[in-house]
This record gives C-alpha cells, structure tokens and sequence, in this order.
C-alpha cells in the first residue's frame, strides 16, 4: 500500500500517523520528495481501512499495490535512488562506467588495466577475484590473491572495486570491496541475498540466465528487506535459443526496469554478446535505452586471457565505447 501526504503537513501529525498504522504490524519505507512524501507500507494491510485513511486531512491519496516487490517498487519511491560508491554516484542522472579484467591474473596485469581504463573514463574498477566456471577444469580465479591484488590495484589508483562473491562464507574476504556482485548464478541464491541484507555495503545483482525482470525484483527485494537499499541492478543479457551470441541482450528490459522501479540500472554487454565486436553497439543501444551505466571487460592482452577472452576489449577499444556513448547521453540530455 502507498500513502500519499499532503505538502506541508505538520510533522508530528506525520509521526502520529506513522505510530498508528505500525501499530497493524506493517513496516513503513517514507520517502520524502521535493513537492510530497510517500509512506510506503510494507506487510499484510489487509485490516487498514483504505477509506478510513483516505479521509484524514493530512492523506492526499492512498493505493494498494498488486506487485509482490514493495521495497524496490517506484510506486513506494518516487525519486531515483542514488548509490554513493565513495562519492562516485550511480543512478539519478548520474552514469558510470565500471571496467577490468574478467579475472585477476597478475598484480601487473590488474594494475595496468586499472590506470588504462581510468585514463578513458571509468571511475569504478571490476575483476573477477572468485570465478563462477561451467567447467571445473577451467580457471577459477586467483581467490584471496585475487582480492588482494585489486585492493593494491586500488590504492594505486583510488578507483573503488567491484568483484563477485560467490558463497555467504566469503563474506570476511570482502570487508575491503567497494561494491559486492551477484551473479547471475547466484541471482537466486536466497540465503545469500538475505545475509548481503545485513551489510551496508553496495550490492550490483545481475539478471539471472533464465530470470524475468519480476524475479530480478524480488531477488533485488530479499536484499532490501534485510535493509540494506543500495542496490544497482545489471541486465547482463539472458538464456534465449538465440546462437549467434551467448546470451540475448534484453534492452527492453533496461527502459522497463527504469519504470518499475527507482534502482539503478546498469547493463554488462560484454557476457550478453561474447564476443568483443558486439560491445559497442550493445553498449550505445543500453545508454540509449536509459541505462545507468555500462560494465564492459577490458584485458591488455584479450587473445591470452584467462577467461572469457573473446568478449574483452583493448583499452583503446574501450575509450572509443566512453567517447561514443557519451556522445548518446549527450543528445539524450539535450
């Protein structure tokens, strides 16, 4: 249920409401606004009289809303959420690039793709530390080390990281990591949602292989109902009969993610084509659709790569990406 109040209504009023309808067992999420505040009533509001309540002076409106996602649902939150990633902002006009290596393979090679796609423009720094493989023979990643070397990537270049966790008991590991990845394999890994909850750390959650835009939501909800909302959605593509690429990119679901709900929205071409010739038209039509940032690969040496080196750009690849997407935000925002 959403609970519109009227500009300007006294404050102790708006606490005196507040405390009445905790007192049916509902958690409230207020959102205040420019021109209004918005009371966004989470739990079973089945016993609150929506006519009793419409008819309080202080009430502008009063709606129930059918969709199962209450915390991220814009109808409860007006305004787009803003991450901060230690002063670097994600959402609400502001766009981002985020870039590496798909994996760690080297304090060397980490570093040097670090200052190279700072150089272009991208102010957060992705590497893979864990990595999720189909096949157990392939390279899992540097682990521990892995981490390691992306926090001396970090100092060297201030640039906040961004890597992927993979089992809740990793979690110690991350106390140094700006912005904690979901994967697309653990999109549903619910235990893990729940305990990511309880930290105050950013969580980007990438769509599931095979996940609707309704499940990516109420996984982004299990997350935010432990209380932590800072939460950056990532469209990163999906399991179609599509051959031709590895996954299909779902553009549409970026504009209509921007609808539903007041998470950022970012989209990763690189796992949604595959193959390196593929990003920069996926990226451009991403920005073109909304999206609030691109994470794209960059490795130095992509015909060597470790994993998933079809899909990595050059650096030089990658600073054409910047500028022509940059050039779409800024007829966008004519």
């Amino acid at each position: 249920m959403v609970v519109v109040i009227k500009k300007g209504t006294d404050e102790q009023q708006l606490y005196n409401l507040k405390e009445w309808l905790k007192s049916f067992g509902v958690d409230i999420n207020e959102s205040k606004g420019e021109y209004e505040t918005v009371l966004g009533l989470i739990g079973d509001t089945s016993h609150i009289d929506t006519d009793l309540l419409s008819s309080l002076a202080i009430i502008d409106s009063v709606t129930r809303i059918s969709e199962p996602f209450k915390a991220a649902n814009r109808k409860f939150h007006p305004d787009d959420t803003v991450v901060d990633v230690n002063g670097i902002k994600i959402g609400g006009g502001n766009f981002q690039y985020i870039a590496g290596p798909c994996s760690v393979e080297s304090e060397e090679q980490i570093t040097y793709i670090a200052s190279e796609v700072k150089k272009a423009g991208a102010m957060l720094l992705r590497g893979g530390a864990f990595k999720p493989r189909t096949s157990p023979y392939a390279f899992q990643g540097m682990r521990a080390d892995g981490l390691r070397l992306l926090e001396e990537a970090k100092q060297q270049t201030g640039m906040p990281i961004v890597t992927e966790i993979m089992d809740i008991s990793h979690l110690d590991l991350f106390e140094n990591v700006d912005v904690i990845q979901v994967g697309a394999r653990n999109m549903q890994n619910f235990e893990l949602l729940k305990e990511l909850g309880h930290t105050h750390k950013p969580i980007l959650l990438k769509r599931g292989l095979a996940a609707t835009m309704q499940e990516l939501l109420m996984s982004a909800e299990y997350i935010m109902a432990g209380g932590n909302n800072k939460v950056i959605l990532c469209e990163r593509g999906i399991r179609t009969f599509e051959t031709y690429t590895r996954n299909t990119m779902d553009i549409s679901a970026i504009a209509l993610l921007k609808e539903k709900t007041h998470l950022p929205v970012i989209a990763d071409p690189s796992h949604a084509a595959g193959f390196s010739r593929l990003v920069k038209p996926l990226a451009l039509a991403a920005t073109a659709a909304g999206a609030d940032g691109i994470m794209i690969e960059v490795h130095n040496d992509p015909a060597h790569a470790l994993c998933d080196g079809p899909q990595a750009l050059t650096p030089e690849q990658f600073k054409e990406v910047v500028d022509d997407c940059n050039a779409i935000r800024d007829i966008l925002n004519k």
